[in-house]
């Protein structure tokens, strides 16, 4: 099988991990950088070329869209999935999950429990919004990532003022949204790998010192950890709800069960370094199967 791992960064760990594991399984896989892509959206022929030369002969696509290219790679996964090529991650669901705001609601729709999130537009609002949520709040970019356009406001002049800057510097109109502070759970939570319809891996992560947020791009700590079946059951239902097949869902326990915090399309493979889980090899024994039963189908239909 001939695999295109859509990627920016060769070098990085989790790319590398997907190499080796795909060479491993006698496939030829072969690392695109989707940034020095571009399209040829001719009605007949929607072809992908990379550094002048038309991409083509590739079975199944994995993608790993970094947030800050998540338009532009989506555009490139969709002209694979156009040419019939199967792909670990389709586009729409890489789409949601980028977007909290859309998540909160996908999540929502599907019963899945998550921080009582609120929404608005209007800072004129503030007073009725945290009647609501209360305090401590959490306030986030809905295009955040790694911990980043996240903030923690203790008080209700700065929740304000919080709310203020975002919306000042917010020049290209990202959601804000207020989220529920759970407490019991400050510095705390959970990284679930699901692949497929199984957690393959899961770790908890904890901040240093009094650091609210526990990514680990923050600093935090990592250690392995035996989920309950209840959260492995959530964990699962998240990433199917958003459409994905390959997700990190970051949870976090409170007093009233488990929580979602949020559905990662790209999840790093750190994971395996501390929880010693091949996670890389489940992904491709998972590409392997899906791609050559929906192919096998596909034959038959013919």
């Amino acid at each position: 099988m001939k695999i295109a791992i859509l990627s920016n960064g060769p070098a990085n760990y989790s790319t590398q991990r997907l190499v080796e594991e795909a060479e491993k399984h006698g496939h030829d896989a072969r690392v695109i950088k989707y940034k020095n892509c571009y399209l040829s959206l001719d009605d007949k022929h929607p072809n992908v070329f990379y550094d002048g030369n038309m991409v083509t002969g590739f079975d199944v696509i994995i993608p790993r869209i970094a947030n800050y290219m998540t338009r532009y790679g989506c555009a490139i996964v969709r002209q694979f999935e156009m040419q019939g090529v199967w792909t670990a991650s389709s586009s729409i669901a890489i789409t949601r999950a980028r977007d909290k705001l859309r998540s909160a609601q996908i999540l929502a729709r599907a019963g899945v429990e998550t921080p009582k999130t609120l929404v608005s537009r209007n800072t004129a609002d503030i007073d009725n919004l945290l009647e609501q949520i209360g305090l401590p709040v959490v306030i986030k970019l809905a295009t955040g990532t790694h911990g980043n356009g996240v903030v923690l406001a203790d008080t209700k002049k700065a929740a304000r003022s919080a709310l203020q800057a975002f919306y000042l510097y917010n020049e290209d109109g990202t959601n804000i949204l207020l989220q529920e502070f759970i407490e019991e759970s400050a510095g705390t939570d959970i990284r679930a790998f699901v692949v497929g319809s199984q957690v393959v891996a899961s770790y908890r992560r904890q901040s240093l010192d009094d650091e609210f947020r526990s990514n680990l791009h923050k600093g935090g700590e990592g250690t392995p950890i035996k989920l309950t079946v209840q959260e492995k059951h959530m964990a699962v239902r998240a990433a199917k709800a958003m459409g994905l097949h390959i997700a990190g869902v970051d949870m976090m326990r409170s007093n009233r069960g488990p929580l979602v915090l949020e559905v990662n399309a790209s999840p790093g493979f750190g994971i395996e370094k501390i929880t010693g889980r091949n996670v890389a090899e489940k992904i491709i024994e998972y590409v392997e199967h899906n791609s050559s039963r929906r192919n096998t189908k596909d034959r038959v239909g013919a």
